[in-house]
């Protein structure tokens, strides 16, 4: 397996306009994939801009060899450390090389305290769902769909988002080693 440098670099105002567009442009590019050509933004900016605003948020630029080659946005719960991760695209100029995953690991160790990681996916992206549980160890915990009986998400009209999975990842953590006695 291939490893990567990756270095995530915190999101600045200045690179913000960027860093949404490049984002609408790859959750784009997927859902088209999938979908077909669609009449709407697959992301719309008012939930990018929810995202990026909510308490919590740190939005991250993914760098390899000082190039952009995607971000996130996660919510770190500083309190629970049952943190989100709401956001992730690479782009796709960079995607299917190993970046995402490579960029993912650095996400974990970043947050090395977190008990608990969240997020999710549309049900018809097969690519994400096989990167978040078959490479990066998620579980799928929900499938939310128009019949769920407690959905408390806000609707949106972004296309195939009125179905989706949920993941969670559980953090395990090695037990210190003993202090010896000498």
């Amino acid at each position: 397996m291939t490893s990567f440098q990756i270095s995530l670099k915190p999101l600045s105002e200045s690179a913000r306009e960027n860093f949404i567009e490049e984002l609408q442009r790859a959750f784009q590019c997927a859902a088209e994939f999938w979908l077909g050509p669609l009449d709407k933004k697959a992301i719309p900016r008012a939930d990018i801009e929810a995202s990026l605003n909510t308490p919590g948020a740190q939005a991250l630029v993914i760098e390899h060899n000082g190039k952009t080659v995607g971000g996130a946005v996660v919510i770190i719960d500083e309190h629970k450390q049952k943190n989100s991760l709401d956001l992730f695209f690479i782009k796709q100029s960079a995607s299917s090389r190993g970046l995402g995953f490579a960029a993912w690991q650095a996400i974990e160790a970043r947050y090395p305290r977190t008990k608990l990681w969240r997020t999710a996916t549309p049900y018809f992206d097969k690519r994400n769902i096989h990167f978040y549980v078959n490479k990066c160890g998620f579980d799928i915990v929900e499938f939310i769909n128009p019949h769920h009986p407690a959905v408390d998400d806000k609707p949106t009209d972004a296309p195939g988002l009125e179905y989706f999975f949920r993941f969670e990842k559980t953090m395990h953590r090695r037990p210190l080693p003993k202090k010896s006695k000498a």
